[in-house]
């Protein structure tokens, strides 16, 4: 019996590249059937991420047009993560295996078919993993390196250079949507839930059109929610800063009072206002990052809902592909 492969698509303001974003994947699909590696109720999955464009108008488009194409809309902007998550809560019920990949066609779609068959070999997690960086900037290039080596350095068990794109089997999703946390970040959490893994190499592209939703900004408070999602290793930095601290304390205190003794101690403020500013500093940079892990706790016990779904007929298809009608 064919398996049934869902893709799933998150999309924010989409609305420039979503119709070669439909033509380039709904042409994958439609050959991965004619091929019969996937049955003919396998779907592609759009997520509406509160988008304030025209893309989900375009999604409703393509859904009546074409019979694999469905969607989910949230009722606001839920962020990139709980699209992804939405996406494959909901493909799951039906779905023997989930592909999720981002809108903009940097990543190689042609790498699905790969997936796919990584997934016939009897693999559950296949990575998609860029083997060319050419496109990003001189800055982004070294600032993934250092990230990657940082958060190997912490212990977080990440693929390098593989971010969103990545199929992972139904057992595989089942594990992994038992992690409830809300302070998702899918990247560290694929990788715990085990099973037997692969990746597959693609080059990456310059995005088709649009613009990225994630600015050096956003990239820098992802980049920080990972470090903070997996590793406490950032307020042991600051017990480790505070006994250094101490300690210098203590040698410039009996440096001060050895000078005192010998008469040479000089009054001036140079030192004194270097030691408030330097020493304020340290205290506001300690409590910013304890205030961190302090909001993602207080954001865990709400037990608030990650995402809240208006609508979506990606269920009501594949029952009636289910029931042959």
């Amino acid at each position: 019996m064919l398996k049934t492969l869902t893709i799933v698509v998150p999309c924010y303001n989409e609305e420039e590249v979503l119709p070669e974003t439909v033509k380039e994947i709904g042409a994958i699909v439609e050959d991965l059937i004619a091929q019969a590696k996937i049955s003919t109720k396998s779907k592609i999955l759009f997520v509406n991420d509160g988008s304030k464009d025209r893309t989900w108008e375009l999604i409703s488009e393509y859904g009546e047009k074409y019979s694999y194409v469905s969607g989910i809309k949230f009722t606001r902007n839920y962020g990139h993560q709980n699209a992804l998550l939405a996406g494959m809560m909901v493909a799951v019920k039906y779905s023997d295996m989930i592909i999720t990949i981002d809108a903009d066609l940097q990543d190689d779609v042609n790498a699905i078919y790969q997936m796919v068959d990584k997934y016939l070999e009897g693999i559950d997690v296949v990575y998609g993993v860029r083997n060319s960086r050419e496109t990003d900037s001189f800055f982004k290039r070294r600032t993934a390196l250092a990230y990657y080596g940082l958060m190997k350095h912490l212990g977080v068990n990440l693929v390098p250079d593989s971010a969103d794109y990545r199929l992972l089997s139904k057992r595989a999703t089942e594990a992994l949507l038992q992690y409830k946390e809300r302070n998702l970040f899918l990247r560290g959490m694929v990788p715990l839930v085990g099973y037997p893994s692969a990746k597959v190499y693609y080059p990456r592209k310059e995005r088709f059109a649009g613009k990225s939703k994630y600015p050096l900004g956003k990239m820098l408070h992802f980049a920080f929610d990972g470090i903070s999602s997996f590793s406490i290793a950032p307020i042991q930095l600051i017990l480790i800063l505070g006994i250094l601290t101490t300690s210098i304390s203590i040698i410039m205190m009996i440096y001060v009072l050895v000078e005192k003794i010998l008469g040479h101690a000089l009054t001036g403020w140079a030192s004194l206002m270097i030691s408030i500013w330097l020493l304020g500093g340290i205290q506001l940079i300690s409590v910013s990052v304890i205030g961190e892990y302090v909001g993602k706790i207080f954001t865990e016990v709400k037990h608030r809902p990650r995402f809240n779904i208006e609508t979506e007929d990606y269920t009501e298809k594949m029952t009636k592909d289910k029931n042959g009608y």
